[in-house]
């Protein structure tokens, strides 16, 4: 049996995917999205941590959070609690869909915590709308092609997506939960807060992204004053998993770049 990538780690409650060297720079904090897990960024994790880096996953508790803490806000909190339980004083954070929202609000908030930041179909200025719709309806035929919406490649749509799809959908508490953190993504823009955002920024955008189109890639980059936006061909909303080789080299060449300033501003 082939043996994982990273380790799966657990302490007070929190869960969170590990790997790379303790001591390889400035750490890597990698958020998934609302329903999304560890498992959204399995190819990444490995590639950045051979490149040198320490990384770390948590597990987001969006269907395990306290009920009247399901909100962003709650998660903000969440993300603060695990880089002071690990010690973390300076993170690079990297997030998809509504991990990169709530990358972008914990910088705004956090400035001093974040080195810099990645985005990739994230959240935060308008999102085409998807938890709530897919709700609605518990079989296959209908839930399929609302999924298929995240891919640029719907071959990625198995049947046992749709079956843990279905599975969320029928545990009446997971569902609550998820439509409390969609309405507080829809009520949460960050664009008005966008030149808040001081630490440099890549942003990798699917060019075919039907949930947070190009256009909200563009007003990301407008918005944050040191960043960078690159598209990627035949990809959807989920680029580290429909273009995780080309996701993976601009992600580690920003990685050195940003290591190299560090450096550079020490010596100077």
């Amino acid at each position: 049996m082939d043996s994982s990538p990273y380790d799966i780690k657990q302490r007070d409650g929190l869960t969170w995917a590990e790997a790379g060297a303790e001591h390889g720079g400035v750490p890597v904090i990698f958020l998934h999205g609302m329903m999304g897990d560890i498992s959204n960024w399995e190819t990444t994790i490995p590639a950045v941590a051979k490149a040198g880096y320490r990384v770390l996953c948590p597990i987001l508790p969006v269907y395990t959070m306290p009920l009247r803490r399901a909100n962003l806000e709650g998660l903000v909190s969440f993300v603060d609690r695990f880089l002071h339980e690990q010690d973390l004083q300076e993170v690079v954070m990297a997030g998809n869909s509504l991990g990169g929202h709530l990358a972008v609000l914990y910088a705004i908030h956090h400035p001093e915590h974040v080195r810099a930041l990645v985005l990739t179909g994230a959240s935060g200025i308008y999102e085409v709308e998807m938890s709530s719709s897919i709700m609605r309806r518990k079989d296959k035929n209908y839930l399929r092609p609302r999924v298929e919406k995240t891919f640029y490649d719907p071959s990625h749509v198995t049947d046992e997506l749709l079956d843990d799809v279905i599975e969320i959908i029928n545990d009446r508490e997971k569902a609550v939960r998820l439509i409390k953190f969609a309405r507080s993504v829809d009520k949460a823009s960050v664009k008005a807060d966008l030149d808040r955002v001081h630490a440099s920024t890549l942003l990798v955008w699917g060019s075919q992204d039907l949930i947070t189109p190009p256009d909200v890639a563009r007003t990301f980059y407008d918005g944050i004053p040191r960043s960078e936006l690159h598209f990627l061909d035949e990809c959807g909303h989920v680029p580290m998993q429909e273009q995780p080789e080309l996701f993976n080299e601009l992600l580690i060449d920003f990685l050195d770049r940003t290591a190299s300033e560090d450096n550079q501003a020490l010596a100077s």
